[in-house]
């Protein structure tokens, strides 16, 4: 074999390989917001005895590896990330904090069905970790006596819309709820665990 030909086989060896390996690859970005519903007060007599939660905005992230195809399946490792940095609290008296920041992140088995075509709607289940960590000042004013920092653990569960108008770009439109435990919010609702519901947009990349 002359040395051209050699040379052109090791070069195919590399290249090939490495494009199929990149493009099992994807990073996504979105941006949305977080929904809570509100949580009544346990023993509370005064007026507006609920919790009401503002719809914080968000920042979703998301690594994902493509493991396996089956048809027009194919099924991934992810790890999705959320993080609200500005939810809003408020009640009828000055008992909880003003708001707090949320982070989940929750590795997951994601199934894409007609995988690797331009559209390709998807679900998701996985879990992980949560941490809240709320305000210092308390919703009218003034120093809150209680924890600033919870953890929990997470179940999540999701469902999408990918669109690759492009090889390696595309666009993500995502629901997700990460299903937690609450917050220390210096009273007992009637809940002791919450559905953070993540609905947002953005970027994917393929690489």
């Amino acid at each position: 074999m002359s040395p051209k030909r050699l040379a052109a086989l090791i070069v195919c060896a590399v290249i090939l390989p490495s494009s199929a390996f990149a493009q099992r690859n994807e990073i996504s970005a979105t941006l949305g917001r977080t929904f809570v519903s509100s949580q009544r007060i346990v023993g509370a007599n005064f007026n507006n005895p609920n919790v009401h939660f503002g719809n914080g905005l968000t920042i979703g992230g998301n690594y994902s590896r493509l493991l396996k195809t089956y048809g027009i399946f194919g099924i991934s490792g992810e790890v999705p990330v959320a993080y609200a940095y500005d939810m809003d609290l408020n009640t009828g008296q000055n008992l909880i904090p003003e708001g707090y920041q949320s982070f989940f992140v929750t590795p997951a088995v994601r199934v894409n069905f007609f995988s690797g075509e331009s559209v390709s709607p998807w679900v998701s289940v996985g879990g992980g970790y949560g941490l809240f960590k709320q305000s210092n000042q308390l919703v009218f004013g003034g120093p809150n006596p209680g924890k600033t920092s919870t953890s929990t653990g997470i179940f999540q569960i999701g469902a999408g819309l990918d669109v690759w108008p492009w090889e390696k770009w595309g666009f993500r439109l995502e629901a997700r709820d990460f299903y937690s435990g609450v917050p220390d919010l210096n009273v007992t609702t009637v809940r002791s665990r919450q559905h953070n519901y993540y609905v947002g947009g953005g970027v994917i990349r393929r690489f």
